[in-house]
């Protein structure tokens, strides 16, 4: 069945970020969440934001609604978990998408899980298949898709439907940033034979050595931004720098109250959106 939920800043399991609804999680009970969506027989997706994410929702009506309408949003960075802080949430902890991803693989309690690789550049998601095959020989990886940099068109969304229709993996792991992944996952959730989805970004560059990742004290820091950024400063300085400084801004009046504390991304309000079918 398709969770109907909606997930609301307003609720006391979550951290109001700006409005999103972020959950107030660990990594532990992050896993113990999703092994209770599979034992009740839930569909749904699951987004992984960080202050990128949450951005684009305060410019984005129909990003706020997916992020409404997911199963669970947890706290890819670490300036999310520390507004949850502020907000009483103690035990809440970052869920970085590619830790999510790696934990799923090794939990044995997924060990008959089938999944399906959906992103990155071409040759990039058959390579992170035959490397998580070989880190967990366990794991039952049915297919892989690398999609265009752009919307499928009806030709590439046909083939994409069959595929998975053929498989029909346990989970599809999306991996073609945010806000498309996002947009992806709530389009065409009810369309595709699966049961979770996960939009987990840069997890498939992470995976493959196409990003070097970062010491774990950089990340508790707040600070894995800026080693992207010195990776890559000519695609990310533009997102950095009209994000960040923003970020810090409506949080801080957020939390002196100046701000929307309990609203739903500026009130805007709709339809899931992977009920408009013309959309797709």
């Amino acid at each position: 069945m398709t969770s109907s939920v909606l997930r609301t800043a307003a609720s006391s399991d979550v951290a109001n970020v700006l409005g999103i609804a972020v959950d107030a999680l660990n990594m532990p009970h992050a896993i113990d969440r999703i092994a209770e969506h599979l034992g009740a027989g839930e569909k749904g997706y699951i987004c992984v934001a960080g202050v990128h994410g949450v951005m684009e929702a305060q410019r984005c009506a129909e990003l706020c609604t997916i992020y409404e309408h997911s199963l669970m949003t947890v706290p890819d960075g670490m300036p999310l978990v520390w507004v949850g802080h502020m907000q009483g949430h103690a035990t809440m902890e970052r869920v970085a998408g590619p830790d999510l991803m790696l934990q799923i693989f090794a939990e044995p309690r997924f060990a008959d899980l089938t999944h399906f690789l959906y992103g990155g550049e071409p040759g990039v998601a058959e390579e992170l298949r035959i490397r998580l095959q070989r880190q967990f020989p366990q794991a039952h990886i049915v297919g892989t898709y690398t999609p265009p940099f752009r919307e499928l068109n009806p030709e590439e969304e046909a083939e994409l439907l069959v595929t998975i229709g053929e498989v029909q993996p346990d989970v599809i792991w999306i991996g073609i940033g945010c806000p498309r992944q996002e947009i992806f996952m709530a389009r065409y959730l009810d369309r595709l034979e699966t049961r979770l989805i996960f939009g987990v970004g840069a997890a498939f560059d992470y995976h493959t050595g196409r990003i070097r990742d970062c010491a774990p004290w950089i990340k508790r820091a707040g600070l894995q931004w800026l080693h992207r950024l010195l990776q890559d400063p000519r695609r990310l300085w533009k997102r950095y720098l009209r994000n960040n400084p923003v970020f810090v801004w409506r949080v801080v009046l957020q939390m002196l109250g100046w701000g929307a504390t309990a609203r739903t991304c500026n009130g805007m309000r709709g339809k899931p959106v992977h009920d408009r079918s013309s959309h797709a």
